[in-house]
């Protein structure tokens, strides 16, 4: 039993003598000089420890050191750019003889930095990112034949490591008087425990914010593991979580977590927004599994999900709900984006396809989209709108005419639009919609193929199915200097007039086929600079038409017999006139569109028109020749009039 006691009792006197001569032969304030010398040194910034350190033996063996600061340069608001309430550092205490400072973890309370930026540049760091003054490196060789102790700085021999760091109660401002910003972080919270390399280690934070009139928070943990050299790392149990408010936004909640990530494999991550910006209020989730490689050259995002749901006045449905489901891959070294779009859906509309950017100073995106079917007006909520107006219409009738204001305002100034972002775009797609309705109007098979590139906005090609004819057209606009011009190609061919009107106006009085070629050009973005320099044709071919609710050949065959004194026979036919024809070439310039060729031709009728509308000052001078052809019970006979407008 003697023996098994005193088995015991030596590694306690050992540690008991160890800690008494740690005490007796090692001063801890030795190392207040080698800091303050290092850091100014370095620096060429004072480092004030105010006290002395001493030594603490709980909960582990180290240093403790009172109130420490780092004083700004001379010209800065606040007289320290660092400063430390208490600084705890635990360390062995074997190797101190052989004067190693092995420090296993640092605790800071009460941290604080200030950096600041003067009006002129300078910044407090500025001296802290120099190179060493280089007055102590001229010593050495002015004093050779000095004696050894006067050129040996209380840091030679000793070397330092760290394991860990806790951070509590700390604060960060940053202020740039040449910008006017100012950011600030406080109660900052950092605790990185058992740091060590090939060993899982686990970090936490949080700290609260304020940049201008900005207000954040922010708090995350992780699991982290770093190979020898820092080569590899790799992570897991990441959680973050953040809120933010403004003067028109707030995010209430944001939450991404990350179950692992490592190089060369699948990682899954997951993520969630709620809040409100503006009116706005929004509520999202989603997520991904993301592959990186060693190189970290190339990411590749597999099977990234969005859900969201968006509620506010001004959307033109609400609640929208948005789905997306999209693959993405980024190569770094080349600067290339690849995303490819399996499915987004806005409400009721759907979309897919993929896009490319190739990354340079004018970023080059390609992109196609298909869409199976687009109802515009109810996503617009048109058709609620306007069943609305007419209910309203309805109502309150044609009268009501004193809703005008009686006095006169003088018409707003024209500006030409801002077109200067068009210059640092360099952007190709292609839209592709099966089915699609805008205006109550049906349109099918619309396919279009368009560029914007430095400047130029270009139309290539644009064509469509359109109530059983076709329409296409081509255009471009060069913003390159302003007024911007541009120019326009446009036929439509075939298309079926009435059940186009009856869509589009709720108007069944003309039938036919319409022919439309368009051809202009111009200069100018305003509305009056449009209607100046707008110039060019537009051809119209109606042809197998009729006009509906009146029927002339009826009309005349009444009034003939009323003029012969005969009776009539008492067949009527349909209220409609046919028509085999009606053309007109119309040209453009200056403000003036014109005409020398207006034709309509039935079998009972020849119109001819020619003349000129200013459309700028409101005026026409037109005249309209009519002639009546055929033939009434066997006899000929031709009416002409005219009408001069």
């Amino acid at each position: 039993m003697k023996k098994l006691l005193l088995i015991l009792a030596i590694p306690v006197l050992v540690i008991v003598l160890g800690v008494a001569a740690l005490v007796m032969f090692v001063n801890p304030n030795q190392f207040k000089p080698m800091l303050a010398e290092q850091v100014k040194n370095q620096t060429g910034l004072e480092l004030e420890i105010s006290g002395d350190i001493s030594w603490q033996f709980f909960p582990s063996v180290g240093l403790e050191l009172g109130q420490t600061s780092l004083k700004n340069p001379q010209g800065f608001q606040n007289p320290n750019l660092f400063s430390v309430s208490q600084v705890g550092v635990s360390v062995a205490v074997m190797p101190l003889l052989d004067k190693t400072l092995e420090i296993g973890s640092i605790t800071l309370d009460g941290a604080q930095v200030y950096l600041e930026t003067l009006k002129d540049g300078r910044s407090n760091l500025d001296a802290l990112t120099a190179a060493p003054q280089a007055e102590t490196t001229e010593e050495p060789a002015a004093t050779s034949d000095a004696p050894a102790e006067t050129s040996t700085s209380a840091a030679d021999g000793w070397q330092i490591s760290l394991s860990g760091v806790t951070v509590s109660n700390a604060l960060l401002e940053m202020s740039n008087a040449q910008t006017g910003t100012f950011t600030k972080l406080y109660d900052v919270g950092l605790n990185v425990t058992e740091f060590a390399v090939d060993q899982w280690t686990t970090a936490n934070f949080e700290l609260k914010g304020q940049n201008n009139e900005q207000q954040f928070t922010a708090k995350g943990t992780a699991d982290f593991k770093l190979a020898q050299g820092f080569a590899e790392y790799a992570l897991k149990n990441i959680e973050f979580d953040a809120t933010y408010t403004d003067a028109v936004n707030q995010i209430q909640q944001a939450q991404l977590k990350l179950a692992t990530f490592e190089f060369d494999k699948p990682n899954a991550i997951e993520f969630s927004m709620k809040g409100n910006a503006a009116d706005l209020t929004f509520d999202a989730k989603g997520g991904t599994t993301f592959t990186v490689d060693k190189a970290i050259s190339l990411v590749e995002l597999s099977g990234l999900s969005l859900d969201s749901t968006l509620n506010g006045a001004a959307l033109p449905q609400s609640p929208m709900k948005i789905t997306m489901a999209s693959d993405l891959s980024f190569d770094l070294n080349k600067s290339f984006l690849d995303f490819v779009l399996q499915k987004l859906t806005v409400n009721k509309i759907e979309l897919d396809g993929k896009a490319t950017v190739q990354l340079a100073d004018i970023p080059k995106v390609r992109f196609s989209l298909h869409s199976p079917n687009i109802d515009l007006d109810e996503f617009l909520g048109l058709n609620q709108t306007a069943a609305s107006a007419d209910s309203k219409a309805g109502e309150s009738g044609t009268g009501g005419s004193g809703t005008g204001s009686s006095g006169t305002s003088a018409p707003a100034q024209e500006v030409e639009p801002d077109l200067t972002a068009l210059s640092g775009l360099d952007v190709q797609g292609k839209i592709t919609i099966d089915k699609f309705k805008a205006g109550n109007a049906h349109m099918q098979q619309v396919k279009t193929d368009f560029a914007v590139n430095r400047g130029v906005a270009t139309l290539n090609s644009f064509s469509s199915q359109l109530y059983s004819g076709s329409i296409t057209a081509t255009g471009k606009l060069d913003a390159r200097k302003s007024p911007a011009s541009y120019s326009a190609v446009k036929r439509i061919k075939g298309v079926k007039v009435q059940p186009l009107l009856v869509d589009v106006a709720n108007n069944d009085m003309l039938e036919g086929t319409g022919n439309i070629d368009v051809n202009v050009k111009g200069k100018g973005l305003t509305p009056t600079a449009m209607k100046k320099n707008l110039s060019g044709t537009v051809k119209i071919n109606f042809a197998d038409g009729a006009v509906n609710g009146i029927n002339v050949a009826q009309l005349i065959r009444e009034n003939y017999a009323r003029f012969k004194g005969q009776s009539l026979d008492g067949e009527k036919g349909p209220k409609k006139t046919d028509f085999s024809a009606m053309k007109a070439t119309l040209k453009l310039a200056n403000g003036v569109v014109s005409t020398n060729d207006m034709t309509a031709e039935s079998p009972l009728l020849r119109v001819k028109g020619q003349g000129s509308a200013n459309y700028i000052n409101e005026t026409a001078d037109f005249v309209v020749s009519t002639s009546v052809v055929g033939t009434l019970k066997g006899r000929a006979a031709r009416v002409s009039t005219s009408l001069e407008m």
